[in-house]
């Protein structure tokens, strides 16, 4: 699985509706990650991936370390499936994404992930897998960290 995992002051997913724009998803300071399903790739996996982002230490402490967790921080994740991390864009300029999993199994890690990470952690929220989705967030440093759990 891959993840790109932002910490962010604040985040919000909409989609776009007939009428309007529907907010799905919102947190405050916390992590937004970005989730991409490869094929070969497992539930243990996706629940490998929960279990690193809320251990993962990206925030500060008193000394201004990043030393604290979102746990450690009570922030939010912001979960949001993005089958365009596995794009290769080594054959030219338009991207190949055959190295991201069919779509059956990206819902299913996908769902997967975000069951696991509520099972866990007070605060989640998630975009809709497979919706044309718009993202706004405020990136907290900013922290990007790219994660590539494997089988």
């Amino acid at each position: 699985m891959i993840a790109l995992v932002q910490r962010v002051a604040r985040a919000q997913v909409t989609i776009a509706g007939p009428a309007s724009r529907d907010a799905v998803g919102t947190i405050g300071a916390g992590l937004l990650v970005f989730v991409c399903a490869e094929p070969g790739d497992t539930e243990a996996l996706a629940d490998k991936l929960v279990h690193k982002l809320l251990k993962l230490r990206v925030f500060s402490d008193a000394a201004g370390k990043m030393n604290r967790s979102v746990v450690d921080v009570q922030g939010g994740l912001l979960i949001v499936s993005q089958f365009t991390l596995a794009a290769d864009v080594s054959g030219g300029n338009r991207p190949s994404f055959t190295a991201a999993a069919m779509p059956e199994l990206g819902r299913l890690l996908y769902d997967r992930t975000v069951s696991t990470a509520r099972s866990l952690h007070a605060d989640v929220a998630c975009g809709r897998f497979g919706a044309d989705m718009q993202v706004e967030l405020v990136n907290d440093g900013p922290v990007t960290i790219p994660i590539r759990l494997q089988a």
